[in-house]
């Protein structure tokens, strides 16, 4: 993914999980966490959002994943924030308080601090699911300033949710 992700860019991708969405007849949802509600910003920026986007969850702290979408303690005990196990917890969850049909959540480190050697500044899990189905959960490490690991994580969720309704 390009480091320089520009806002044209974000806004052409969220037109096409809208135009998808809307297509398919699917509804979306989506758990933030350190993009803070940026992808459900982009999808809301879309005229007609209000016939496919359910709804949005900016859950930062470990307490907010445990109250708004079911995260378990242990969960963020044993694997911490930025794993495989607590997205898919949070996309799990980001469902499971919904009525939507399709969910997408994120959790990484955006920088400048925060990271270490296991887990670089960069580093992004993305979960999508679709309601009865199973999750996908990818591992990104991008490259960039705290804007730009934001910004390509943006990116990649959208485009997973375009691709999900293909």
């Amino acid at each position: 993914m390009k480091t320089d992700v520009s806002d044209d860019f974000l806004h052409r991708l969220a037109e096409q999980v809208g135009e998808a969405a809307r297509v398919n007849r699917q509804t979306l949802v989506t758990a933030e966490s350190c993009t803070g509600g940026w992808i459900a910003k982009m999808l809301t920026d879309i005229p007609g959002s209000s016939g496919w986007f359910e709804g949005g969850m900016a859950a930062y702290s470990y307490e907010a994943k445990q109250a708004l979408l079911g995260v378990r303690p242990q969960t963020l005990e044993q694997h911490g924030a930025v794993s495989r196990e607590t997205v898919i917890e949070m996309v799990s969850g980001a469902l499971v308080h919904s009525g939507a049909t399709l969910a997408v959540a994120v959790t990484g480190i955006a920088g400048p601090a925060g990271g270490t050697d296991d887990k670089p500044v960069g580093t992004v899990w993305i979960a999508w699911k679709r309601r009865g189905g199973y999750p996908t959960a990818v591992t990104f490490h991008f490259d960039g300033d705290r804007d730009a690991v934001r910004r390509q994580s943006v990116a990649a969720a959208l485009h997973g949710l375009a691709e999900l309704m293909t």
